[in-house]
Formats: C-alpha cells, sequence, structure tokens
C-alpha cells in the first residue's frame, strides 16, 4: 500500500526498535521467551504510538475551530482485528514487515495472535465498525459510543451438530489498541423516586433520586483513516460499582454477599444481548442500552458545555446518530438532561433534541424495533417514563388537532401500545424525537413508509429519507484480498486505492481473457486458502476448483438458511438418481449464529451438520456436492471466506432484510449474487445488471399478497414432488435416525404458515441454481460476469454512504474524498 502523505516515512529499523522496546519496557519480555501474543502487543502499541500526536491534535482542533461533531451511538461495533486495519491506513505495511522479519518474527503468525473484538453480532455491529473508518478517512470529527462488552456475543462451538455457547475471552490478555480513562465517569442511576420540587407558584421542577447508581467509565480507541489523515474515537463504557465491597459484610464472613450488588450491576458490561426470555434478562437489556445512551449524553453535553458554554447551540455544534432503536432512549435521556438539569422550558428543550438526534432504522421486523413493559420502564427509569408520558401527551395533541375523531390513527401512533399489556414503543419515540429518520436500502425505506411508519410518514413526509448502506474497501477489498487489490491497481493505477468510483475502468477488461485467467488465478488461490482452513477445522477435504457456494450471516428463519439446506437436500437426491450427469462440483459453505434463545434456528444449525455428515460420508456422489460449517463465525472468518466465494446466497425472504452488507462484500470479491429481489440485492442488479446476477422468488407485493391472502405452504409442496420427497425424507427421520421426530415441527410449519414462504420460493429457488450450474460449465462466461460484479460496485462504498449522511441528515462537511 501507498504510504500516508500525513506520516512521516518510518523505516524497519526504526520500527523494529520500536517493537523491541514495548515488548522489553511494556510487557516485561525478552526476546527469546516472547510468544506470538506477545510480538502482537509490541507491535500494536508501537503502531498506535504512531497515531497519538495526530488523534490528539486533531481532537483539539475540532474544538478550537467550532466544528460540528458527530456522535454515532451504537450498541454493537464488530471492528475485527485492527493490526492490519491501522498499518494499512497508516502506510506501514512493509515497514512492520520487515521490522518484524528482522527479529525473526512472522507478520503473520502475530497478526494471527490478535484476537477478534466481541463487541457485535453482525451486519449492524460491522456496518457501525464501517461508518467509524469512513468517517475518519473523510475527515469528518466523530466519536463513536457503545459498550466495552467483557466477553461480548457468545464463542460458538458445535458439539454433536448442536450449537453450544461460551464466553468470549477476548479481553484476557488485554487490549493494546485502548486507552483507559478512569477519570472520565459519569453516574447512571436506575430506579427510585421523583421529587416535584415548587420553584414558584407556577412552575415544578422534578428531581429524579434513583435508588442504585453505577459508574460508566470511558476506555478509547483511536479508530484512524485512510492514509492517517485523521484520526476519530471509538469510546466504550465499562460498568463500575462505586461501592465495589460492603466491607462490613465482607468482615462479619459474608464474602458472597459483600460483593454481590457489585457483580450485579457490573454484569451491565459482561455480555452482548443476554437472552430476554425472563424478566431479569429484559431488565438487563434495558439497563445495558440506557447505560450507554445515558453515558454518551453526559458526556457530550460536558464537552459541549465546556467549549460553548450553553446547551442551546448543541444542534449547531452536534449531531447525534442512533443506530437503530437500542439507544432510543437517549431522546428522553437528552430531554431529563435539558429540562431538569439545566432548566430549559419544555419546548425549547424538544427543539434542541429533535434538531439534534436523527435516527437509523435497519429492520421491518417488529420485534427488532424493539418495546419494553411499561412497569418495568416505571419501576427501572421512573423519570424517563414521565418524560415520556409527556412527550406522547404533545404528540397526540397535534396528531387530534391535525386529525379530530381518528381513534385508529391515534392508537397507531402512540408511544404507548395498550393491548396485551402496556407496552413502551422504543421505535415510535426514535421516530418522533428525530429531525430525520433513514432507511439503508432503497427498498427497505420505501417499505418503511408503506408499512412499521406509514401512519408517521403520512403525518410528517419528508422526514423518512434512505442511506443505502456500504462498506469500507479498506478492510474488505485492500486487506481481505490483496491479489485482487493488486490486479485492480495494475490495470486502473494506483487510484484506485483511494477512489473506488474508478471501478467501472474494469469493465472492457471483462473481455479480455488475459485478465480474466489473471482473476480466476486469484480466486483460485484464495480458494485454496479457505479449502486449507476447512480441512484443518473440519477435517473435511473440498476440492479448491468446485464451485464454492457461500451464506455466510446471522441464523435466522428470515434469511432462510432452511432453503438453502433443503435444496443442498434436493441436490443431493438427484446426484444420487442421475450419478452418470455431468454435474457441477458444488461446495456449500454456511457460518452464521443463532441468538441463544432462538431455538428454531439453532435447530436450522443442528440440521445443516446433520445433512453434512450424511453427504460429505456419501461415497456414490464422488466429491460433487460437500457441505461445510465453519463454527465461531467473525469478522476475520469473514475475511478468509468472502474473496474465496464463487457464489453469494442473499436468499432472505423479500421485504425482510432492511439492507445486507455481505451481499456488497461477496460481490466486489467477485462473486456473483443468486437472490431475492430484498434489501440492497435490488441495487446490486441495477449496477451490475440482470445479466450477472441470479434473482429468483417472490416479490415483495407477491410476499405481502401470499400473507393476506392466508396461502398455506402445503400448496407448494404438493405442487413440488421435489420439495415433497425433501420433506418427507426429513420429517421420516433420514437425516436423524438417532431421532427420527428432530425435524417433524421444522416440517410441519414449511407444510403450513410458511410465514417466510421457503415453500413457496423452493421451486424457483431450484431453478435459479440451475442457471448458475449452466453459466459455471463456461468459464469464460463465468469469469466475464464475476470481473464484471467487481467493476460496478464503486458505489457500495460506506464513503460514499458517510458523505450522504454528512450533507443530508448531519450537515457537516466533508474534509477529505476517497
Amino acid at each position: 500500500m501507498p504510504k500516508s502523505e500525513a506520516t512521516t516515512p518510518q523505516d524497519a529499523a526504526a520500527l523494529s526498535e520500536a517493537i523491541l522496546r514495548k515488548l522489553t519496557y511494556d510487557l516485561g519480555k525478552s526476546r527469546a521467551g516472547a510468544r506470538d501474543r506477545d510480538w502482537f502487543m509490541a507491535t500494536a502499541l508501537a503502531v498506535r504510538d504512531r497515531m497519538v500526536d495526530r488523534w490528539l491534535t486533531q481532537l483539539r482542533a475540532s474544538y478550537e475551530t467550532g466544528k460540528k461533531q458527530v456522535y454515532y451511538l451504537s450498541l454493537e461495533f464488530l471492528i475485527g482485528r485492527l493490526l492490519r486495519d491501522c498499518i494499512s491506513n497508516l502506510g506501514l505495511n512493509q515497514e512492520v514487515a520487515a521490522a518484524l522479519a528482522s527479529l525473526g518474527v512472522d507478520f503473520e503468525q502475530v497478526r494471527q495472535a490478535e484476537p477478534d473484538a466481541a463487541l457485535g453480532n453482525g451486519g449492524l455491529g460491522r456496518l457501525a465498525a464501517c461508518f467509524m473508518e469512513s468517517m475518519a478517512s473523510l475527515g469528518i470529527p466523530a466519536f463513536g459510543y457503545g459498550i466495552r462488552y467483557e466477553h461480548g456475543l457468545f464463542r460458538q462451538l458445535v458439539r454433536e451438530g448442536w450449537q453450544r455457547e461460551y464466553p468470549e475471552d477476548w479481553l484476557t490478555f488485554g487490549n493494546p489498541w485502548e486507552y483507559a480513562r478512569p477519570e472520565i465517569a459519569h453516574d447512571i442511576g436506575f430506579g427510585g423516586s421523583v421529587e416535584a420540587v415548587a420553584v414558584s407558584e407556577l412552575r415544578v421542577r422534578h428531581v429524579w433520586h434513583p435508588a442504585e447508581t453505577v459508574q460508566a467509565v470511558a476506555y478509547d480507541t483511536p479508530v484512524v483513516g485512510w492514509r492517517g489523515r485523521h484520526v476519530n474515537t471509538l469510546r466504550l463504557w465499562s460498568a463500575r460499582a462505586i461501592d465495589p465491597l460492603k466491607l462490613e459484610a465482607f468482615n462479619f464472613g459474608d464474602h458472597v454477599g459483600a460483593l454481590a450488588d457489585r457483580m450485579r450491576q457490573e454484569s451491565i458490561c459482561k455480555v452482548l444481548y443476554p437472552s430476554d426470555e425472563t424478566p431479569a434478562g429484559q431488565e438487563l437489556r434495558l439497563r445495558q442500552e440506557y447505560f450507554f445512551a445515558s453515558a454518551a449524553l453526559q458526556d457530550l453535553v460536558r464537552r459541549h458545555l465546556r467549549v460553548y458554554g450553553d446547551l442551546r447551540s448543541l444542534p449547531e455544534k452536534v449531531a447525534i446518530q442512533l443506530n437503530d432503536t437500542h439507544p432510543a432512549i437517549a431522546i428522553a435521556e437528552l430531554m431529563r438532561i435539558c429540562v431538569d438539569q439545566h432548566d430549559i422550558a419544555w419546548d425549547e428543550a424538544w427543539e434542541i433534541t429533535r434538531g439534534c438526534i436523527s435516527y437509523t432504522n435497519h429492520t421491518l421486523l417488529p420485534e427488532a424495533l424493539e418495546s419494553w413493559p411499561v412497569p418495568l420502564m416505571e419501576r427501572l427509569l421512573p423519570r424517563h417514563m414521565q418524560i415520556i408520558y409527556l412527550i406522547n401527551a404533545h404528540h397526540l395533541d397535534s396528531v387530534r388537532h391535525a386529525h379530530p375523531e381518528d381513534g385508529r390513527l391515534l392508537s397507531s401512533v402512540s408511544l404507548i401500545e395498550e393491548g396485551h399489556g402496556r407496552r413502551v414503543r422504543m421505535g415510535h419515540l426514535a421516530f418522533i424525537g428525530s429531525h430525520k429518520v433513514n432507511g439503508v436500502s432503497a427498498l427497505h425505506s420505501e417499505l418503511l413508509k408503506q408499512t412499521v411508519f406509514a401512519d408517521f410518514h403520512a403525518l410528517s413526509p419528508g422526514r423518512i429519507v434512505n442511506k443505502t448502506n456500504g462498506i469500507t474497501f479498506r478492510r474488505w477489498l485492500h486487506q481481505a484480498n490483496p491479489g485482487l487489490t493488486g490486479l485492480l491497481t495494475e490495470a486502473l493505477g494506483p487510484e484506485v486505492l483511494d477512489r473506488p468510483s474508478l471501478l467501472p475502468g474494469l469493465v472492457p477488461q471483462a473481455e479480455d481473457a488475459g485478465f480474466r485467467g489473471r482473476f480466476a488465478a486469484v480466486k483460485r488461490a484464495n480458494k485454496e486458502a479457505l479449502a486449507s482452513v476447512i480441512r484443518h477445522q473440519l477435517d473435511l477435504r473440498v476440492d479448491p476448483g468446485a464451485l464454492f457456494d457461500v451464506q455466510i450471516k446471522r441464523i435466522h428463519e428470515y434469511k432462510r438458511q432452511l432453503l438453502n439446506i433443503l435444496e443442498t437436500v434436493a441436490l443431493y437426491d438427484a446426484i444420487r438418481a442421475q450419478p452418470m450427469k455431468d454435474w457441477v462440483p458444488r461446495v456449500k459453505i454456511f457460518a452464521g449464529k443463532a441468538a441463544a434463545s432462538y431455538h428454531r434456528a439453532k435447530l436450522i444449525i443442528k440440521l445443516a451438520h446433520d445433512v453434512a455428515r450424511v453427504v460429505n460420508s456419501d461415497p456414490t456422489l464422488r466429491g460433487a456436492l460437500k457441505l461445510a460449517f465453519l463454527p465461531n463465525y467473525n469478522v476475520s472468518l469473514a475475511e478468509l471466506i468472502v474473496p474465496a466465494a464463487d457464489l453469494s446466497e442473499q436468499i432472505s425472504t423479500a421485504g425482510m432484510e432492511a439492507s445486507g452488507t455481505g451481499n456488497m462484500k461477496l460481490a466486489l470479491n467477485g462473486a456473483l449474487t443468486i437472490g431475492t429481489l430484498d434489501g440492497a440485492n435490488v441495487e446490486i442488479l441495477e449496477h451490475v445488471g440482470a445479466e450477472n446476477i441470479h434473482i429468483f422468488g417472490l416479490t415483495t407485493e407477491q410476499v405481502a399478497a401470499h400473507r393476506a391472502a392466508g396461502t398455506r405452504g402445503e400448496a407448494a409442496v404438493a405442487a413440488s414432488p421435489r420439495l415433497g420427497e425433501v420433506l418427507e425424507a426429513l420429517e421420516s427421520g433420514v437425516f436423524s435416525p438417532d431421532e427420527p421426530d428432530r425435524y417433524r415441527g421444522l416440517v410441519a410449519s414449511l407444510r403450513g404458515d410458511d410465514y417466510f414462504l421457503v415453500s413457496a420460493d423452493f421451486d424457483h429457488y431450484w431453478e435459479a441454481q440451475r442457471a448458475v450450474d449452466a453459466r459455471w460449465r463456461d468459464p469464460a462466461a463465468w469469469q466475464r460476469a464475476a470481473v464484471l460484479n467487481t467493476a460496478h460496485m464503486g458505489w457500495f462504498s460506506s464513503d460514499r454512504t458517510i458523505a450522504e449522511y454528512a450533507e443530508d441528515i448531519w450537515r457537516v462537511p466533508v474534509a477529505h474524498t476517497a
């Protein structure tokens, strides 16, 4: 990679000396006794030193110049390994590798010793990480705010085909990228009571007296942008008990009880997405959301007042982006800060709040929009519940004034859901408390207007805007696929590293057989690397010459891994029935985690393993079909799989995937998409052309019609002998002889309501897969389409997305173009 223009060039000798100094004086290790993890820590600390000066300088300059700051609130930041990210953006790739080599250390082994930060689950958290990197690359002053989970999302192991969850220990050996800030701590209250204090005959001030208080302590990670021109801050909060030990109880021998309150309070930052199947789990999730949102707001308000002295200028200097509904309680919290702590009148406080905050919606699934039982909110956040009631009263008054006697509308847009137990609708709160609400693909944004926020859209037309997601090419091309990056640089010049918009210049190369051959050779090398990992992890040999058919994402029924597995069984049956047919060799590759409490998703993982056990051990297939489920999916595993994929499975039920970003990463790396007209697949189709993608299945409108008509899956099964045979095999125990009834319930749901329309789309999917086979049999045609997919993906850069946020929502200037 080119050196950063803003960085004083560091030669290998200087870096070697710095790394050795860190190893000796920071870690207390000798060269002879150092292991790969020690070398990683020392290298990371040496690289971090090269960010600090500009980081601190830019933090100070952003306030001295009065620049507007962006604050990005997200419950997840799936940042992955940072060593290669940082040295690449600083332009130190060659220097670091040479420095380590001079010390007798292999860079790749050092890189592999870095654990993945367990701070996210999937697309939401990875998007937040891409956005942070793009904000730094574009020179937008920004803070990311989240939680410093000690264990984060669970580590997934598979035992006899069943997912097992274990704590992720990513912090066991420390995190060299972060700076502890124990002096930056904010008190976060829970429970208690609210006192009305008379200020005058006409005015009352409300004082919240929390029953318990937890401190949020800051940990800062610098986020360096491309070419090192700008460095932003990811500030994560850790929970600290104010009273860590009840000494009297301890001295009386109650050693466990003396620590009980501390353990309960500090559990806030232990695990990402604790199960909410129990009331205690629900409460912990709400505690997490309020904890980090309150800490973030207190922090930015403190910083703003120190510089500007008055909260009334907050909308001019601060843009707060809520990444999904998790931080929506920030709206009530900012109102509390303005009204209760700074004596700002209600109407003015509401203008300040709405002027600062904007909200990104990531889903149409009702459960993901979040709602909380009113009794839980009243007990845990009593003052916030009062504020929400008052926000709702003002909101409904305005609706009633504009639409008198429309009870349905009032009920629809109320912040309080009255049926089946009163609940606070956090998506509704996020909408009315934001000046802009955005979807994350063109289709998703339109569906927001037509479905979950239809009434709000009618009341506030223009508030919903679209910002199609993007990915950072620095991670998902430059770092994940250096072979392809080198080929693109050779064909288009080094400027393509800075300007993804140059990628369409690759289009003529798709007709060049020599270029296609080099493109295919890069893919083959990536597939060989993945095949080696599959063999090592699963003791399964796969042919790198086979079609690598990849579905990597969170396991969820709407993402329809089940449809893929059913087609695998049908293909297995077809190969056995016609063994002499010229079948295209395929390797079906799955990876993803199911939520710990999502039993149907975990059953789908088990089914994948049961099918793999049968298929992979059947000698009659002669290598024509293999199935590999790689456990513990994370960013690092994705960086290995994405460059090796030939076919990208994006097969969610139409209208249910907000955007997707895996579809972008895979297409950028030359994989062809097989998918429904869902999420950003629609825009990928527009960019790559219908001839370079395989689209199938019901449209969003057809899905809605099926559901409205109450069409059951049994009709689709009856019309498809192939699907009927597959389902009969599952329900008769062919793949589960140890427990023949294991999949009867799953099959019954496909014959019944089939809410995700797996049965309805099965035959279309089968036909699309056979069209994929036909294209694969013509290598020139396949490689031409693969090159054109890469060529047309430049628009899907997160730099483009962030530039649109900056102009249309945040109103902040972009300092650098990339």
